[in-house]
């Protein structure tokens, strides 16, 4: 797997394509599942973002992730990150794969933390695999997001501490 730094040029049709079949589902991510596509340059590729994706040996698109300073200012020394798997390549390491790549650049920029501002409580994968990765679970906002099929469920708020080991 190759994780690079995207080229909106060249990946934009193949970011939309994860994008839009993540959010379809509307069980994990705020975003309506009738986005546009042209709204993809202010959620997935904005100036103040750093996009990524990984793909594999036959340049096939597993996944994506953004990184961005979790707020302006006097908090950007936090980041933020958003990560999305193409549903065909679930459970073959893509998201942990991301978050390790993740980690590192928060680092290598100088970022002293990274926060999960709303982590769907349900998507009981994702809060493990955070986990496993030091994210600790800080805050919840109860029924903080509208699931498609089980209503109103509480999100998580989670945040690791990059200067600690």
């Amino acid at each position: 797997m190759i994780i690079r730094k995207a080229d909106k040029q060249k990946d934009y049709d193949n970011v939309w394509d994860i994008f839009s079949q993540v959010i379809s589902t509307a069980d994990t991510y705020v975003f309506d599942p009738n986005t546009t596509k042209d709204s993809l340059d202010k959620h997935w590729f904005a100036d103040y973002m750093n996009t990524f994706v990984a793909e594999d040996s036959e340049g096939r698109m597993l996944g994506t992730y953004i990184i961005k300073p979790n707020q302006i200012d006097l908090g950007n020394h936090i980041a933020n990150c958003s990560y999305m798997v193409n549903p065909k390549y679930h459970g073959q390491g893509t998201g942990k794969r991301l978050c390790e790549h993740s980690i590192d650049f928060a680092r290598e920029k100088g970022y002293l933390g990274i926060q999960f501002n709303m982590v769907v409580s349900t998507n009981l994968g994702a809060v493990s695999l955070w986990q496993k990765f030091g994210f600790e679970i800080i805050g919840t906002t109860p029924k903080g997001f509208r699931h498609q099929e089980l209503g109103l469920v509480d999100t998580y708020i989670m945040f690791k501490d990059l200067q600690k080991g």
